[in-house]
């Protein structure tokens, strides 16, 4: 008889049945009496997709990818906030540990992840379904994916079929080949047309494997000291990148802020995304976490604030500012949206709740929004509208203290207050939610089609110094945000500028850790960060894994420097 763990499966874990612990509660060990194959399969492959809104939270995957870069940085605020055992100082500085939490989360939640597409590849191909060849194939992908993930942070991939055996370590040439060859296993039997941007797709897959030929030599070896980017794998690039191009699906957002709104699974830009619908727990800690603590952008939840989390590097905020002088960089449409009048307009203080969304991007000076009252309800106008006022650190009980964000912020005292450092509000508010924090709407994205081009446009540049081609590649990009005036077109195009472009196009999304090892920018001195050391580029493979594996002498190896 069939025995199918359902909903939440029971998972043997990727290594050795006496190495890294992952546990999992158990539903239920048999389907309902009557349950169908096709909602058995279902079963099987939403657990596989499930940890991807844990992974992509701001304390996991954001962490390692944007607070160890010139992007962003996250200081003790005030000396009460944000402490955490000084794990957020070690990621912007290169000082990691072992132990660090947001570390072995992250490693956590991928080999979960790994360990669920296991357990569905498994299972799936004894169900008798028309949708199981999709099925499997996702599972597949979804494999290769988080393989990604662990090869690009960790510099490792687990490759395990059979549950009860021994998983194989590999890294580099071997790691990338391994990768490719599972994309490639199950690229003929996903969806040509996407069902949703939150399920791997035909696309979805041509688009992680441009970003993984992209990175290729990098991961073959990566600590050298300079790159040799292969014609061939920039060959693959583009050809990935044509792919997804001429299937014809996707389409540039002429509004840049709306790739981001709480309602974007529609948005015809993304390709591949964490689905974060409501009714699939999804949260707004990319919303939430870089505002202060007395900005509240929904007038329907006074208890939903910001964190006071991580600013933008003044490093990272000077490459707009030199780009655009003797303009402001807000020219360009996507460092800067306005959407409460008063800033520009002081009697503009008076807003029906409906008509209430806080600006977006890059928030700098004075800040202005809802305060609430003694009664903790929202101040409204005689007509009943929300009044919009200046804001102050009422939250941090210092209310004669302005939220006026600054662009200096460090680890001074002065630097690391709570009001120090230009925010980031690039995804929006769910106005969906229940609670104004959890069951976000926003969908968190992977991969969308600007950076298509903007993969496409390096790999010319890489392969062949086409700078023409690559050129009209970002310019195409930047004329599409014209939903006011777009930014002005470029006159010459080449890898410093690319990268520089990649900064304004794709900020707090996740790639820069990734884009800065592979443009030789990751040893560089930004801010309080110093560190040059190459080997710095993985991260320390947690030691409750090597622990865990230390029954199998020389079996998880710890990677150099840790």
């Amino acid at each position: 008889m069939k025995k199918h763990l359902i909903l939440i499966m029971v998972i043997s874990t990727l290594l050795y049945s006496g190495c890294t612990k992952l546990d999992e509660e158990i539903l239920d060990e048999a389907p309902p009496t009557g349950q169908s194959d096709k909602a058995t399969a279902e079963g099987f492959i939403a657990p596989v997709y499930a940890n991807l809104p844990a992974i992509f939270q701001h304390t996991n995957y954001f962490a390692l990818q944007e607070i160890s870069t010139d992007e962003a940085i996250l200081p003790y605020r005030g000396g009460t906030d944000w402490g955490d055992n000084g794990i957020y100082i070690g990621m912007h500085t290169h000082s990691f540990f072992t132990t660090d939490n947001n570390i072995r989360s992250t490693w956590n939640l991928i080999f979960q992840g790994i360990s669920r597409a296991v357990a569905a590849l498994n299972t799936l191909p004894s169900l008798n379904d028309p949708s199981v060849k999709t099925f499997v194939a996702e599972a597949r992908a979804m494999r290769a994916y988080y393989s990604m993930l662990s090869l690009d942070l960790y510099g490792v991939v687990f490759v395990k079929d059979d549950p009860n055996a021994n998983s194989k370590i590999l890294r580099g040439k071997d790691a990338v080949d391994y990768v490719i060859a599972e994309f490639l296993k199950a690229e003929p039997d996903l969806d040509a047309v996407p069902v949703t941007h939150g399920r791997l797709s035909k696309p979805a897959v041509w688009s992680l494997l441009a970003r993984l030929y992209l990175n290729a030599a990098v991961y073959r070896n990566v600590y050298a000291a300079n790159i040799a980017f292969a014609n061939e794998d920039m060959d693959k690039v583009i050809e990935y990148c044509d792919k997804v191009l001429g299937s014809n699906q996707y389409q540039l957002s002429n509004d840049y802020f709306s790739i981001f709104n709480d309602n974007n699974n529609t948005n015809k830009e993304i390709i591949f995304a964490v689905d974060q619908r409501a009714d699939l727990n999804g949260h707004n800690r990319m919303a939430y976490f870089s505002l202060s603590g007395d900005q509240f952008p929904l007038p329907e939840f006074p208890a939903a604030n910001g964190t006071d989390g991580p600013g933008i590097t003044p490093d990272y905020y000077r490459t707009w500012v030199n780009a655009y002088a003797p303009l402001d960089p807000s020219v360009d449409p996507r460092f800067h949206k306005q959407n409460l009048g008063i800033y520009t307009n002081p009697a503009d203080s008076c807003v029906p709740a409906d008509k209430f969304h806080i600006n977006r991007g890059i928030l700098r000076g004075q800040q202005y929004g809802l305060v609430k009252n003694a009664n903790n309800t929202f101040i409204r106008c005689a007509n009943g509208n929300m009044k919009v006022l200046p804001l102050y650190n009422v939250s941090r009980n210092r209310p004669t203290l302005p939220v006026i964000f600054t662009e200096k912020i460090d680890y001074t005292q002065a630097g690391s207050d709570y009001s120090s450092g230009y925010r980031v509000e690039k995804y929006e508010f769910s106005r969906k939610s229940v609670s104004g924090r959890n069951f976000g709407e926003a969908n968190i994205v992977i991969t969308r089609l600007a950076d298509i081009y903007l993969m496409r446009a390096e790999a010319k540049l890489r392969k062949s110094n086409d700078a023409a081609g690559a050129l009209a590649d970002v310019n195409f990009v930047r004329a599409s945000r014209n939903s006011t005036t777009p930014p002005p077109a470029l006159t010459a195009m080449n890898l410093d500028l690319l990268f520089r472009e990649r900064g304004f196009e794709l900020y707090w999304e996740m790639v820069r850790r990734t884009d800065m090892i592979r443009f030789g920018k990751y040893e560089d001195t930004w801010t309080e960060k110093t560190n040059t050391d190459k080997q710095k580029r993985l991260f320390p493979i947690p030691q409750s894994a090597i622990d865990g594996a230390s029954n199998i002498p020389g079996y998880l190896v710890q990677n150099p420097s840790y």
